[in-house]
């Protein structure tokens, strides 16, 4: 009996002594080659795929099926659901001013205020070849922007500046505009819509060289709970080489440039 104790003890100490043992030489190559391979991958991609890829994490919340409803049956919908907030709120739905108040609502809902969810509605983005050869900044600055709080439902309205370096590739000065409105007519969080702005920019140059700055005065904070009419929300991100200081502070000195045609 003390023979196959003793055989059982040396038994457990091998397996402890197996699962406890560092890896094989093999098993070591094998990790780093997986470990090498996806630096590689990575490296490999373009700054347009990396943004494209990166991208993901920043998609406005929404379920799968958010697009299987027309607008047309999403308005009907939104608009009884108006029509019961005003009515539990004791408000008369037969008065000639609010009577049509519920369709107003949801038709501004669906096709302006969050037009933007649809993917449909994404501005077509050409690019074109840099045949001039500018190499500078491009700045569009003071891009009007009205956009939507998604913690209250509440207006943000403010401005974005947005600059590339062109890497081969240029892309008409109004898309640059459209890609901001259609980025803010959704429910929004100012610190994802700047990083939207960026990300889609780098995606359709072709270069990481995109920064983008809002300053927008928020109405849930402006209007309710604090109520703080003079605070905005300023909000950057930098990509490629406007991470450099230099390059950081002459697109900040041509946005703070005073611009004043008198029309």
């Amino acid at each position: 009996q003390s023979s196959k104790s003793d055989a059982r003890a040396s038994k457990m100490r091998l397996a402890v002594t197996k699962r406890s043992s560092p890896p094989s030489f093999e098993g070591r190559r094998r990790f780093f080659c997986f470990v090498f391979v996806i630096v590689s991958f990575s490296f490999s991609l373009s700054p347009g795929t990396k943004a494209f890829f990166s991208s993901s994490s920043l998609r406005s919340p929404s379920v799968a099926d958010a697009f299987d409803r027309s607008d047309e049956e999403k308005i009907a919908t939104i608009a009884q659901h108006v029509h019961g907030i005003l009515e539990t709120l004791g408000m008369d739905l037969e008065d000639d001013s609010l009577k049509g108040t519920p369709m107003r609502v949801a038709k501004l809902y669906v096709r302006e205020a969050f037009g933007g969810l649809h993917p449909d509605r994404k501005p077509g983005m050409s690019t074109f070849e840099n045949s001039y050869r500018y190499n500078e900044m491009l700045v569009e600055k003071d891009i009007v922007l009205y956009s939507t709080c998604e913690h209250h439902l509440l207006p943000i309205v403010g401005r974005a500046h947005v600059a590339y370096i062109s890497n081969g590739r240029v892309v008409g000065l109004s898309k640059m505009n459209r890609i901001v409105d259609y980025y803010a007519k959704r429910p929004q969080v100012q610190e994802r819509l700047t990083r939207q702005i960026v990300q889609e920019l780098q995606h359709v140059l072709g270069t990481e060289d995109v920064a983008c700055v809002i300053d927008a005065k928020h109405l849930c904070v402006n209007s309710r709970g604090i109520r703080d009419i003079e605070s905005s929300t300023v909000t950057a991100e930098f990509g490629g080489v406007f991470n450099l200081e230099s390059k950081k502070q002459e697109f900040l000195n041509y946005i703070n440039l005073k611009t004043d045609f008198g029309v």
